[in-house]
């Protein structure tokens, strides 16, 4: 295990020296890292309006890729608290960091567990969308270390908890989801935008 560490921290360094030279990288690094989440929400709600006349089941699928992906951050609480790991620029003093110095713990990346919980989510919705929302999440990740607010095992670590709790998630909640999908569609209210195609 001290040798993995040992090579995120060395990895975290070499990312950091790259953001050093590569300084027209800056603006659009930080902005994604902070603000991506925004794409993630859009990937969600497309998923839902893409699905809204699907079957029960695939309008479930699609309302869990963003009830899983906020189970997955709550999950991530108690680890991260646990765990309790500081922030790399805690360690490493001198460290480029290109965003906000936060006191929350670094382990797993919340960030990154939303990348990786909205990715399998929608995987189960639409293989387009899925490859779309794992691409994205990939940048995410990869920005959330170059910005220098995580190592990369806090970010590999948060995409793989985000999709085992979205996965597993699924599992066992598709069948009363579906059904509660089906109820919420013959709702008056609702009925209008989620009734399944003729």
């Amino acid at each position: 295990m001290s040798r993995l560490l040992g090579l995120s921290d060395s990895l975290f360094l070499r990312f950091n020296d790259l953001a050093r030279t590569t300084t027209a990288l800056h603006a659009p690094a930080v902005a994604y890292a902070t603000y991506g989440v925004v794409v993630f929400a859009a990937l969600v709600v497309l998923g839902v309006w893409r699905r809204r006349r699907a079957s029960d089941r695939q309008l479930a699928a699609a309302l869990w890729a963003g009830l899983g992906t906020a189970l997955a951050i709550a999950v991530n609480q108690p680890v991260a608290a646990l765990v309790a790991e500081p922030r790399p620029y805690a360690a490493h003093p001198a460290a480029l960091t290109l965003v906000d110095r936060t006191t929350d713990w670094s382990f797993p990346s919340d960030h990154s567990v939303m990348a990786g919980a909205v990715a399998v989510g929608l995987l189960v919705v639409s293989r387009r969308l899925g490859a779309l929302a794992a691409a994205a999440a990939v940048l995410m990740a990869v920005t959330r270390v170059y910005v220098g607010a995580h190592y990369p095992h806090d970010v590999v670590a948060g995409l793989a908890l985000g999709g085992v709790v979205a996965g597993v998630g699924w599992l066992l909640v598709r069948l009363p989801l579906t059904r509660l999908a089906g109820a919420l569609r013959r709702l008056p209210v609702v009925h209008r935008v989620l009734a399944p195609a003729a």
